[in-house]
């Protein structure tokens, strides 16, 4: 959102244009992006407009700075302001010290912007430190915004004849071409790149977090198998995008190695059975990983449930891949001379410290504790290079 408001300045500057609106509908955001878009709009080179609208939309947490940081502000009926409290990235209140320190930097910031636009200084920091809000008419009492309109058109103009501040000079505003004869607002859309759509969604910090884990499985699979080819690409996707992501994202170094930790770990149990022990630790780096992937600073956090999931989708994973090694070192030789310990066969001569026996259809040397007549069902004790020890047996003989 900094890079898709900062190239809607620069391209409304460049076409000429007297205004740049700005129709906003926000629940909050990063603190770090908030300041950056409030300097993009103290800085600009033409008039920012910032709306609120539609009806129902409100401008919550960082959109309170967005709104009294625009040259003019304008709310639509039905919509509200306020609750600006700092929050951490799931919702949860900063505890101890690090919250006190936010709180007063976050205070002091929106004073800040109000006092540098003429609204009102003490309502900017109730929102901060008490969370109140204002409904558009209060709005408009308090000073916070400027005026009440019901559609774009309302808003530009009422905009017209206002003076404001553009790098230290005052100009009027004068928006009576961006309104036809009919009364309806002339605007040209500043969509969003290709790039900053793709970006968009990615820079979530799930979605960022699932693509670096499936990136992980598609590479693994790849090695694991190769000439899938199919993993291998997914999983090549998955890492650029999450590359992508981490230069939006405050990615923690240590909570990126500890996920590559992890999933080495998984692939070592894979490859190198240790009967659980790399497994475990696999699991338990990923979890970690998980929880530190991005920095404190940021207040950004992975999920908890969507760390739960994952975490017990690799476990079971682990189970698996366990269970199949511990079942195959289990499971009795069945090829090569090992593979003929327990086989039956037939006496084809008399065997005592020599003789010959048939198992499987083939013919071998045979040698026996005790006298076994010719005919006799035997069964393999032991195999000593190309000689068998077998034992005389009831059971039934397979040939």
């Amino acid at each position: 959102m900094v890079d898709y408001l900062d190239g809607a300045i620069a391209r409304a500057a460049q076409a000429g244009a007297p205004a740049l609106l700005v129709i906003l509908d926000t629940p909050g955001g990063l603190l770090e992006s908030t300041k950056a878009i409030v300097k993009s709009f103290l800085a600009a080179p033409l008039p920012i407009i910032v709306y609120v609208a539609p009806g129902g939309a409100s401008a919550t947490s960082a959109g309170v700075f967005l709104t009294i940081a625009a040259h003019v502000a304008a709310m639509a009926p039905g919509t509200s302001i306020g609750a600006a409290h700092p929050v951490g990235g799931q919702g949860e209140d900063i505890p101890g010290h690090l919250g006190k320190k936010v709180e007063n930097f976050t205070a002091a910031f929106g004073t800040s912007i109000a006092e540098r636009r003429g609204r009102n200084v003490a309502w900017a920091e109730k929102a901060v430190r008490e969370s109140v809000t204002a409904t558009e008419n209060d709005a408009v009492k308090l000073a916070v915004v400027d005026f009440v309109a019901a559609d774009v058109a309302e808003v530009l103009s009422q905009t017209c004849g206002r003076e404001v501040e553009i790098a230290g000079n005052k100009v009027k505003l004068d928006l009576t071409g961006a309104i036809d004869e009919h009364g309806r607002a002339r605007v040209v859309d500043v969509d969003m790149t290709l790039r900053q759509n793709v970006v968009a969604v990615v820079a979530d910090p799930n979605i960022a977090y699932l693509l670096m884990m499936a990136a992980m499985l598609g590479m693994y699979m790849e090695f694991s198998h190769p000439g899938a080819v199919l993993p291998g690409v997914v999983g090549a996707i998955c890492l650029l995008l999450a590359l992508l992501a981490g230069q939006v994202l405050p990615i923690n170094l240590t909570g990126l190695l500890l996920l590559i930790l992890g999933m080495a770990c998984l692939v070592g149990e894979a490859m190198v059975p240790s009967f659980g022990v790399l497994g475990l630790g696999g699991i338990a780096s990923l979890a970690l990983g998980s929880l530190f992937l991005y920095t404190n600073e940021s207040a950004l956090q992975v999920d908890r449930h969507l760390i739960t999931t994952v975490v017990v989708i690799f476990g079971a994973f682990m189970f698996f891949v366990v269970t199949v090694l511990v079942r195959d070192r289990r499971r009795r030789v069945v090829g090569g001379a090992e593979g003929l310990v327990g086989e039956l066969g037939v006496a084809v001569t008399a065997v005592h410290r020599d003789g010959y026996v048939r198992v499987h259809g083939e013919r071998w040397s045979a040698v026996s504790p005790a006298p076994i007549a010719s005919g006799s069902r035997v069964r393999v004790d032991a195999v000593d290079g190309l000689l068998l020890r077998v034992g005389e047996t009831k059971e039934e003989s397979q040939q």
